[in-house]
């Protein structure tokens, strides 16, 4: 059975991937910034009669990245599959966001990418096997108004993951980008890191739920779809079938999307617009 690392394995995505992992036998460490989130989901899965363990991680911190994996590959003698999960939420018009916001936004969404796969790879290489899998977003294929700066990473992993998996073909190592749409996690929720100000706007929810025509992905069915792809070795794992369908449209028709895109911009402009009417009376 594999050993899988999973950052951001406290909550959404990464916990319900873990979940599944550990069911079907695979032993899962969760790593998380939260701690005591990644420690729960860590003995729910025990308490289930999976193998599961948790570690304390910030990913844009690399030498505790490479700690990390280094320990694994010691206690368990090797790192089968590195999912590259953690990740924030930046959005809102452009103009009211500040060189913070972008910067951290980079920080963890592309860096902490940049260092899993650079802390997993060597090992991988050495055993001439592995799978790096890193979470991007439908919203790395297609354009996401109101969404610009976690679009921008997110078209930065879907860059990385397929050019490096051209290379690590040549040793055995498998490389996927997770793409998901809509999907129900704690992000939909967020408004961005706690120190940093929020923009105006509509929530990412009210956003994402109009973009997707009300249909929000079950956290679980996503894990599903992940557990398949990787098997299949997917280059892409997009899901669920309405983001793949929005993908190949904007292969085909991308001026037709574009439309989409900005009649998208002008309601979230307009219901901001409304909410701040609403709120000052």
């Amino acid at each position: 059975m594999a050993i899988a690392l999973i950052t951001g394995g406290g909550s959404g995505i990464g916990a319900a991937v873990g979940t599944l992992l550990a069911r079907n036998g695979d032993t899962v460490i969760l790593a998380d910034i939260d701690t005591e989130a990644a420690d729960t989901v860590a003995t729910q899965i025990v308490a289930s009669g999976g193998h599961a363990e948790s570690a304390t991680l910030d990913v844009r911190d690399m030498a505790a990245f490479a700690r990390l994996v280094d320990r694994v590959v010691g206690d368990h003698g090797r790192i089968d599959l590195i999912f590259n999960n953690a990740g924030i939420g930046v959005g809102g018009p452009i103009e009211e966001l500040t060189e913070e916001h972008w910067q951290r936004i980079v920080d963890v969404n592309i860096m902490g990418v940049v260092h899993g796969v650079r802390a997993a790879y060597p090992h991988m290489l050495a055993q001439g096997d592995g799978h790096i899998v890193n979470t991007a977003s439908l919203a790395g294929l297609i354009p996401s108004p109101m969404l610009a700066p976690y679009a921008m990473t997110k078209h930065a992993v879907v860059g990385l993951s397929l050019s490096l998996r051209s290379e690590a073909a040549l040793h055995g190592v498998r490389v996927s980008a997770l793409c998901p749409g809509a999907t129900e996690t704690p992000i939909l929720d967020s408004t961005g890191p706690a120190d940093l100000a929020p923009a105006h706007g509509v929530s990412a929810r009210e956003l994402l739920t109009k973009a997707s025509g009300g249909n929000i992905y079950p956290v679980e069915k996503l894990a599903e779809d992940f557990v398949r792809g990787v098997r299949e070795n997917r280059a892409l794992i997009v899901a669920p079938r309405r983001a793949r369908i929005t993908w190949r449209l904007n292969r085909l028709l991308p001026g037709q999307v574009e439309k989409a895109a900005s009649r998208l911009a002008f309601w979230a402009k307009r219901e901001a617009e409304r909410v701040e009417r609403t709120v000052l009376g």
